[in-house]
């Protein structure tokens, strides 16, 4: 069955290739399809176009099929296109002309489009979720450990002072920008398109405002036209978000690897987050930060092919759209799984102290020793060339003493104002 059939024979290859994976991929559309037209039974119920008892038939079954997206038990049958074929099909078949009707004002282009934004709001909130725990557990880590120095390096060199709890911190602020790009994908994705139809409304008088309130969208996509052109756009600026996210796990990750290696020795692994090696009896690899890593890095090039699949598209509906499910709605997992490996991993984190006290980190502490000039009293550059010419001649001995007050360095954190900056933007998500 297919929403357009004309009853018309089609090729089995040319069959094949335009349903592409709609199928598996329908299978975590279905449920916020069923939610789509729940929306809409009740707004053609409340504008005549259905009656009561034809709305109650049809809530019903909408209900059982919902209930089976839920449990896992739908299946899109043989010869079915996908979801939104299989979903009319089954109210066809329990409730005959009157699950005919259930497609009335409709294109199966808002309808995608529909089911698709509300999977968008979900995942998106799914994430932030997550967001959330890893934020916290960030928080936690850099309080418990702000008095542990740690090398800070430029150009993969020694460079100056820094802290554990710095570290831990600055990765935690870094979620706040991220979060504020995924408060703007959400609030493209919040926005209803159903009623546009196939791009250019109904001479039905459909009530959008009402199905804008029933299925829990901040606003309409007003314009018609507009509203099929957020198909792609929606994808695409949801990417950019994820992209941002996954840019700062990759960064984490990449810093954990390199950190619990044995040059380094900053951190080690929880031997359960560890693999080990089928020649080498002492390996304890980090793979599941480099897994992160690698994993982030390719949702990182989401908006990339996103943007060139939509590449030069004019206005209107066209079935390259299609394509961007099998990257964009995978995407989705992808980041959950990335961000609750992290958050797992994290937590078992374990941390070395006194690091600094090796003779290799003595270059730490020269700048402390400029400052510690300067405070007495000599102009900087002088200052700065007096402790370079110790340290060329060899008569350069560190004293190992930090004292930095100003905020957001490694004597004040600030954990409490990013704390209060993070939950700013985290609640204007409104979660439930």
């Amino acid at each position: 069955m297919k929403l357009w059939d004309k009853n018309e024979p089609m090729d089995k290859l040319f069959e094949r290739f335009t349903i592409g994976k709609d199928k598996e991929l329908d299978l975590d559309l279905a449920y916020y399809d069923v939610l789509a037209s729940i929306g809409h039974v009740k707004m053609l119920n409340k504008i005549s176009l259905l009656t009561n008892k034809e709305s109650k038939l049809l809530l019903k079954a909408l209900d059982s099929i919902k209930e089976q997206t839920l449990n896992r038990s739908f299946q899109i049958k043989e010869g079915v296109e996908d979801c939104h074929s299989q979903i009319e099909l089954q109210l066809t078949e329990d409730l005959g002309n009157i699950g005919k009707k259930v497609h009335t004002g409709r294109s199966r282009n808002d309808q995608v489009l529909t089911a698709l934004k509300l999977f968008t709001k979900d995942n998106l909130e799914q994430v932030v979720v997550r967001v959330k725990a890893l934020f916290e557990l960030l928080q936690q880590k850099s309080e418990a450990t702000k008095d542990i120095l740690m090398p800070g390096y430029t150009h993969m060199q020694v460079a100056m002072p820094s802290s554990v709890g710095l570290w831990f911190g600055a990765h935690a602020e870094s979620l706040i920008d991220d979060l504020i790009i995924l408060k703007a994908a959400y609030q493209v994705a919040n926005k209803n398109p159903l009623g546009s139809g196939a791009g250019y409304g109904s001479s039905l008088p459909l009530d959008r405002n009402y199905t804008t309130e029933q299925l829990g969208f901040e606003g309409l996509n007003h314009n018609v036209v507009y509203a099929q052109m957020t198909r792609g756009k929606n994808e695409r600026i949801t990417s950019f978000a994820m992209n941002s996210l996954a840019a700062t796990l990759s960064k984490m990750a990449t810093d954990v690897c390199l950190y619990t290696g044995q040059d380094f020795g900053f951190f080690q692994l929880d031997s359960k987050y560890t693999t080990g090696s089928s020649i080498m009896p002492h390996k304890q690899n980090p793979d599941g930060f480099e897994l992160v890593r690698a994993k982030c890095n390719k949702l990182q090039s989401l908006p990339q092919e996103i943007s060139l699949i939509l590449a030069n598209l004019p206005t209107g509906y066209h079935r390259d759209l299609q394509v961007l499910k099998e990257s964009f709605m995978p995407a989705f997992q992808g980041l959950k799984d990335c961000l609750d490996v992290t958050i797992a991993m994290t937590e078992n984190l374990k941390v070395s102290e006194n690091l600094i006290e090796e003779e290799k980190y003595d270059l730490l502490f020269t700048v402390e020793e400029v400052n510690r000039l300067v405070l007495d009293g000599m102009p900087f550059r002088e200052a700065y060339k007096q402790v370079a010419d110790k340290v060329k001649t060899g008569r350069y001995a560190p004293t190992r003493k930090v004292k930095h007050t100003h905020v957001g360095s490694i004597g004040n954190l600030a954990n409490e104002q990013i704390k209060a900056a993070f939950e700013k933007e985290y609640s204007s998500f409104e979660l439930a």
